[in-house]
């Protein structure tokens, strides 16, 4: 992609091409393919505005430090169409130039090694991203506009409007087949990040996910959301069916990707930990979907870092996040909260949040909080705590600590914990060395079992193939399986708590809240941490109490989907601002 690239932009200063002029030359033309995949969402990268990608600092997962960071404005309600991130205008920008790419790729003549091989394998990655950003759209506004077609500016864009959630589903699936018709499963190492059959089917899956969801499937809140000539935009009734076709898409999607080789990610020693850790450093491994590629993209490990080790400290996981990682066991360490916001704890667990172990043990010192010992190696894997091991040293995030809140005006964790997934410890950001190529996951192998176990559960309740395929990821992270006999309701339970830690940062939990319908729980009210403004040492419990860091704000139902931008309804009335509005 990189050498296209700079092929491309290698021209004379008097080279201004016409888009005639790029469809006569392969070079030209692989450049305005390779274009599209870099007008995507900078996902790994959930703190900056310009990357357009707040989901995790805008779910329950994290309260992001930078005050810049536009996951701000969602937590506080301070977001409008006037303030709104432009997702909207990059998505439909991607879309035209698909459209335009559709409809001029037959001028190419097949001469300089271009093959109708090419030709095949060009259309299913265009097909792929039309489809792909549609979808960026749908999960944010909901009912939008189908572009099937490049407009001009001589065509009458008032004409525009909304189309209806089953429509525009339709539209994406139609699209994924398409692609995964034309694409092969996987692509050579010359090619990795290109869309595959693979990320095809994937996609497929999850936007019928979506669409059985009850965000989207019979939802009242948003019958009466109808377009200009009165078609009503969401269903009117609850399907029961959808489950089972968005089962069936995920099988699909599992059993062709298993059969082109792709499986679960397991390191040599099987050890959990490093297991789920690789998953995340080990580029484009079997596990691996469909992932952009960032070279040696050094902000996020910056970020990610303690203030001691050189980073920002600026990512700083919630405390319900890291209450909701269970025990060793696999079971809940804390069921729920008390109105005064303190947890109530799972006595059967052991666990407490008073005094520290004098023994270490396989993932964690001796010394460290009661708190963090015994479990689940996805914990360890994904959180950084004070008294952890990071780069041979103890992280030290209580207030007088290394990494505490006194030592930097504005780069702080705000609740006493820093993200660890995704960091690298072999790179020494003090010293600038070590940097390694980042990639972000979009699709991987994972993520489809647990969408084929939700949708199957809700299809046809826990039946084996529900258990199989949740066991598989817990058997990977080191748990033991689901116990038998549980009931739709409870294994709904358990799916939902294994969505929010296997797939934690990855940009689902903002999503999932929101299909759900449950974000107005998950995204209102105290966001906890812990006391940052405390603690002289290791050991000094005032450090570790529970202490409110944001007060959220989620209005239901308006907060469900996004606003359009006002520049775009001024442009087209028609468009219709969202409901609730």
């Amino acid at each position: 992609m990189l050498s296209s690239c700079s092929k491309y932009l290698d021209k004379t200063p008097d080279e201004d091409l016409t888009l005639k002029d790029v469809f006569a030359n392969r070079l030209h033309t692989e450049a305005f393919l390779t274009s599209m995949y870099a007008g995507q969402n900078w996902e790994i990268n959930p703190v900056d505005p310009p990357s357009r990608a707040p989901w995790t600092g805008a779910s329950d997962e994290m309260e992001i430090t930078f005050p810049g960071s536009y996951s701000h404005s969602l937590n506080n309600g301070g977001w409008n169409s006037q303030n709104i991130l432009d997702n909207w205008q990059f998505a439909y920008q991607t879309i035209r130039k698909a459209n335009l790419f559709l409809e001029n790729i037959d001028q190419l003549p097949f001469q300089d090694g271009y093959t109708q091989e090419n030709k095949n394998s060009w259309l299913g990655e265009t097909y792929f991203l039309r489809a792909w950003d549609h979808f960026m759209v749908f999960r944010i506004y909901g009912p939008s506009p189908i572009m099937d077609r490049a407009w001009n500016t001589s065509d009458d864009f008032k004409t525009i409007k909304r189309s209806p959630v089953d429509v525009i589903v339709d539209f994406i699936v139609k699209d994924c087949d398409k692609a995964a018709e034309l694409l092969p499963i996987s692509v050579s190492s010359d090619k990795l990040g290109r869309a595959t059959k693979a990320a095809a089917l994937a996609l497929k899956a999850r936007v019928l996910l979506y669409a059985a969801s009850p965000l989207f499937n019979g939802n009242n809140d948003f019958k009466a959301f109808k377009d200009p000539e009165g078609v009503n935009l969401f269903p009117q009734n609850y399907d029961a069916n959808k489950w089972k076709i968005a089962a069936d898409a995920a099988k699909a999607c599992i059993d062709a990707c298993e059969a082109g080789g792709y499986g679960l990610y397991t390191e040599p020693g099987n050890d959990p930990l490093q297991n789920y850790t690789n998953i995340f450093l080990q580029n484009h491994n079997k596990e691996v979907l469909w992932a952009t590629n960032y070279q040696a993209y050094q902000h996020l490990e910056r970020c990610s870092n303690p203030i001691g080790y050189g980073g920002f400290s600026i990512m700083s996981v919630s405390q319900q996040l890291v209450d909701a990682y269970r025990d060793d066991q696999g079971r809940p360490i804390v069921t729920g909260y008390n109105a005064d916001g303190s947890p109530v704890i799972n006595s059967a667990t052991g666990y407490t949040e008073t005094g520290f172990t004098n023994a270490a043990g396989k993932y964690w010192p001796a010394g460290v909080s009661n708190m963090y010992i015994n479990r689940e190696p996805r914990f360890y894997a994904s959180v950084h705590f004070s008294g952890q091991m990071w780069k041979n040293t103890a992280i030290q995030m209580w207030y007088s600590g290394k990494d505490g809140a006194s030592k930097n005006a504005s780069d702080f964790s705000k609740t006493g914990y820093v993200l660890r997934k995704f960091s690298n410890p072999l790179i020494n950001v003090i010293t600038n060395t070590g940097w390694d190529l980042k990639t972000f996951i979009y699709f991987r192998l994972g993520e489809q079992y647990l969408n084929y176990a939700e949708a199957l559960n809700e299809s046809q309740g826990p039946v084996s193939d529900v258990y199989k395929y949740v066991n598989a990821i817990r058997t990977r992270s080191g748990l033991p399986e689901l116990p038998a006999g549980l009931s739709k309701d409870e294994m709904r339970a358990q799916i939902w708590a294994e969505r929010r830690i296997e797939l934690a940062f990855e940009g689902h939990r903002y999503f999932d809240t929101r299909r759900w319908k449950i974000a107005a729980t998950t995204n209102s009210g105290n966001l906890y941490g812990l006391n940052i403004t405390s603690g002289n040492s290791a050991t000094d419990e005032s450090f570790y109490k529970r202490t409110v860091v944001e007060k959220r704000v989620f209005i239901a139902p308006r907060d469900y989907f996004w606003p359009v931008p006002q520049s775009e309804l001024d442009k087209d009335p028609n468009l219709q601002q969202g409901m609730y509005w």
